[in-house]
């Protein structure tokens, strides 16, 4: 559209009439294009260049109508103010509906121009603003394609990394293992050990992460029973065979899963280390919601407390299992009422300003 001096199409077989129309818009700022048929307004808008067009109703061979009809659909078509002698309203009602912008009844002396004037400049406001609501759409479709499109490639990269630290992961989990089975010192063997679950813990997580639909949580009792079941391969004999899990379906975000899975790994080790002097014996795992808490306890029916002690003892387990617990703002207790030991891990679903340190203990 030229904005200094827009071109007007005028569609009408009456040359005099098509005259007066020329000088007067003319003396309003616009080109006018005379086109003394339908189908001569039709081929000369297809030679571009026009801005609005004024379109007789009746004409020899194409009318008005039959005419609009045609203009309206080739794409990106200028308006059209439509015009005729008749007082029939019905002609009008039918060219609006048809798609017209506007609607005036001419006269042959041409007074009509200045209301043509009026309707040509509203039909040009309103093509204008409509053309800025389109460009705006079509932005709009196109910068959410756009973030769709980078949204999906992050995704695939996300993917793609959670895939190879996983993998990475488990490949130094499964060389602590052999390292683990090769040693001939015990406490060597049990640090390697303890290691190997740590490292397992993490990479559980993310292999959860490249094989699920949301890389933005984790199904933390999947997440679990994963890791419970690395931690039974990786177990000499049956120390691990009376390992089980009971959980409900609880998200939480990736962070907060290697936490948990680490403080699960500490906890189970313990148990296996000192609660069954004897031989091995029942750890239950028992994960729940309790409304926007989250409840998670480690059980065993061992010896208990008061004889759990090894001079080879470093506390590591108690120091990860504190510091693991004060990421998750979580609470660590001991169960006095039962007859093992029972460690329960109280924290929200959701991560929460930090009130008080948490308290923790594993030997």
């Amino acid at each position: 559209m030229t904005s200094a001096m827009p071109t007007l199409l005028y569609i009408d077989d009456d040359e005099a009439l098509a005259r007066l129309v020329d000088r007067g818009m003319t003396r309003l700022g616009f080109n006018v294009v005379h086109a003394a048929s339908g189908q001569h307004g039709l081929d000369r808008l297809e030679q571009g260049d026009i801005d609005v067009i004024a379109l007789d109703q009746y004409m020899p061979g194409l009318d008005g109508l039959e005419t609009l009809e045609r203009i309206l659909a080739i794409p990106n078509s200028p308006p059209v103010v439509f015009v005729t002698a008749a007082q029939d309203s019905s002609i009008a009602v039918t060219a609006l509906k048809a798609g017209a912008a506007d609607y005036l009844v001419k006269d042959v002396q041409g007074d009509f121009i200045p209301l043509l004037h009026v309707a040509i400049d509203g039909a040009l406001r309103q093509a204008r603003i409509r053309k800025a609501r389109d460009d705006a759409e079509a932005e709009v479709h196109a910068s959410r394609d756009r973030y769709a499109a980078l949204a999906a490639e992050r995704e695939v990269l996300l993917r793609e990394v959670n895939h190879r630290v996983g993998n990475s992961l488990q490949i130094i989990a499964s060389l602590l293992h052999l390292q683990a089975n090769s040693s001939t010192q015990e406490d060597v063997k049990v640090a390697l050990t303890n290691a190997m679950g740590r490292v397992a813990a993490v990479a559980q997580v993310h292999r959860r992460l490249y094989t699920s639909h949301d890389l933005k949580s984790v199904l933390l009792n999947q997440y679990l029973d994963a890791l419970l079941e690395d931690l039974r391969r990786s177990a000499e004999g049956n120390r691990m065979s009376r390992l089980t899990l009971k959980a409900e379906q609880i998200e939480i975000d990736p962070d907060r899963a290697v936490a948990i899975g680490i403080i699960v790994n500490e906890l189970v080790m313990n148990a296996v280390k000192y609660a069954y002097p004897d031989g091995a014996g029942p750890i239950h795992i028992v994960l729940n919601a309790e409304g926007d808490n989250v409840v998670l306890s480690i059980a065993d029916n061992g010896v208990g407390l008061n004889v759990k002690t090894d001079p080879r003892s470093t506390g590591m387990g108690q120091r990860i299992v504190t510091a693991m617990a004060s990421k998750l703002d979580a609470s660590v207790e001991r169960d006095p009422a039962h007859a093992g030991t029972r460690i329960v891990l109280r924290f929200r679903r959701v991560s929460a300003p930090a009130t008080t340190p948490a308290s923790a203990a594993a030997s």
